[in-house]
């Protein structure tokens, strides 16, 4: 469980497509410096949240670690897409000893959507992104949580209609995020507030076993 406050901004130091080392175990690995913030207290099978993507650490250093994406991932979100170089949010597991300052995240990342507008307004910056799939717009709502790319955000305006959304970004969180690097055209990792996924999971179950909404409504005025 995370929280979508980004910790550091790392750099990608390995991408390895089928690492046959003991730590790699013939899979997809990516390696992740620039870390040392985060590295403090870390264990082997630890869970870091790169890019929003809740991975298990295989192997560290004081400086760097590495983990182990599955197909999956690499199917749902950005990181197929990184190289050495590129730049990640990260963030540790939730310290249940801390503030809880963002949202419930679970580092489950549930599609990419794409950057489809930048401005600025004053010192705080504007995107909006167009999503591939209309069943996640069910779950973005204004003023709802949001997490792209691990950081947790607050969801401005919504088109249903065109598949849009749109968040603002200020200027402190612009300073310690990835966001502003991109540009239009670009993917960002999505996982929708997951309140909002197990709410409408529950009154769908409600509506199919009371045989319709009306029959539901009537049910519970009766009560």
């Amino acid at each position: 469980m995370f929280t979508g406050l980004v910790e550091r901004v790392g750099t990608v130091v390995s991408v390895v497509e089928q690492d046959q080392t003991e730590s790699g175990g013939n899979g997809w690995t990516i390696t992740v410096g620039d870390a040392a913030d985060i590295l403090v207290d870390c264990h082997i099978g630890d869970s870091i949240a790169i890019n929003g993507t809740c991975l298990t650490v295989t192997e560290f250093d004081q400086e760097s670690f590495k983990v182990g994406v599955a197909p999956e991932s690499l199917r749902r979100t950005n990181l197929g897409h990184l190289k050495v170089g590129s730049k990640v949010n990260l963030e540790r597991a939730m310290d249940a000893q801390k503030r809880f300052g963002g949202h419930m995240v679970q580092g489950h990342v549930d599609a990419t959507v794409d950057i489809v507008d930048i401005k600025p307004e004053g010192n705080s910056l504007w995107f909006t992104f167009k999503s591939k799939d209309k069943d996640i717009m069910r779950y973005i709502i204004p003023k709802g949580f949001i997490t792209l790319d691990g950081t947790s955000l607050t969801v401005c305006d919504v088109d249903d209609d065109a598949l849009t959304f749109s968040i603002m970004m200020i200027a402190h969180t612009q300073a310690n995020v990835i966001m502003p690097l991109k540009q239009v055209g670009d993917q960002v990792n999505v996982e929708a507030d997951m309140l909002a996924k197990y709410a409408l999971k529950s009154l769908e179950g409600a509506i199919k076993d009371n045989h319709g909404l009306d029959a539901l409504v009537n049910r519970a005025l009766k009560k």
